[in-house]
């Protein structure tokens, strides 16, 4: 397994992390996700600790908080040796202040995550997404008063725009308050945004990514390719999938072209090939991959150890290639002065 550096941080991390929004499984939403219990969720955590992996993301919202109660029983006995990772910000109550990143909901949804978890300590508190009401410094200042009371290790942002992430970075600098050191983003090869503004912003304030969806939704698991019917998981259509953006069928079916070339090619899976390449990105320092079984979960595993060649890159860089929106198209004149971190 490879380790990288946690953004601006001492802390090494391997490059995949199990994502546990598939335990619990214990309302409609994220039952089309997944419905792993104890025993299961103890048996992947053993094959990830045996891979090298030893890093687990969850949230409060995963199963109304059922995803953090399972990780909590499935960890009893070692949690010294793994890094835990959870977040808040979404509603998680019918209480009017329920939600949000105010002091008010922070304090008592990390005591509510530590409770269910059954430890004393969170590796990395993560912003679900930006609160717009609530001050910057209140969030910040209520996560560094966790921060020094010991119940958190680092904190991160997650889903924030360009401009909010930052802003909060200018306030912790402003204030002496603890720093997001980790973005958790969406990216793939078929969504490739993030590169545009985060991925600039992240490498100028060394902000490390931690990818969600890696594989496009399901989008990317070879599942779905030309004139083959998609089907199973959360897969809707081609182009589309349940809580994900849509993509053209042609733009998707000519990434899984690509992908398939370097398959066959590499001698590994499409899915093992789409994370790889991930891996070769800057700022990149863990990819969340979830698993609704050990098959699964192998398999992803197997996206690391070896490396795909330069032209390989290159071609599905090429494949995946979308023209930016303004003023992302408009900078792309003046390379000259400004250089972009990857080609678009």
């Amino acid at each position: 397994m490879e380790y990288r550096q946690f953004g601006r941080s001492g802390l090494k991390v391997p490059v995949l992390s199990l994502g546990a929004a598939t335990f619990g499984g214990t309302d409609a939403f994220f039952k089309n996700w997944g419905s792993t219990d104890v025993a299961e969720a103890s048996r992947l955590i053993d094959l990830c600790l045996d891979a090298g992996v030893n890093f687990i993301d969850t949230a409060d919202i995963y199963s109304s908080g059922d995803s953090e109660k399972i990780l909590g029983e499935a960890i009893k006995g070692r949690r010294d040796r793994l890094l835990i990772s959870t977040k808040a910000t979404f509603r998680a109550g019918e209480d009017v202040n329920a939600v949000g990143s105010s002091r008010h909901h922070l304090i008592r949804a990390c005591e509510a995550s530590l409770k269910r978890l059954q430890t004393d300590h969170i590796d990395v508190y993560f912003m679900h997404g930006f609160d717009a009401l609530t001050p910057v410094e209140e969030t910040l200042r209520a996560l560094d008063d966790l921060t020094r009371a010991g119940k958190i290790g680092y904190i991160g942002a997650s889903n924030f725009s360009g401009w909010q992430l930052m802003k909060a970075l200018a306030t912790s600098e402003k204030y002496g308050l603890a720093r997001y050191v980790v973005y958790q983003g969406y990216y793939s090869l078929i969504g490739r945004h993030y590169e545009w503004e985060l991925m600039p912003l992240g490498l100028d304030q060394g902000v490390g990514l931690m990818v969600w969806s890696p594989l496009g939704w399901g989008r990317l698991t070879g599942k779905i390719r030309r004139g083959q019917a998609a089907s199973g998981g959360r897969l809707a259509t081609a182009g589309g999938a349940e809580g994900g953006p849509t993509v053209s069928d042609d733009y998707l079916y000519g990434v899984v072209d690509a992908l398939d070339a370097v398959a066959a090619e590499t001698g590994k899976t499409v899915p093992q090939v789409a994370l790889n390449w991930l891996l070769t990105r800057p700022t990149v320092c863990n990819i969340v991959i979830g698993a609704r079984t050990e098959e699964q979960l192998k398999q992803n595993l197997g996206a690391v150890g070896w490396s795909l060649s330069q032209d390989q890159i290159a071609r599905l860089d090429a494949a995946s290639r979308e023209h930016p929106i303004y003023p992302y198209w408009h900078q792309t004149g003046f390379d000259e002065r400004n250089p972009k971190p990857t080609a678009w």
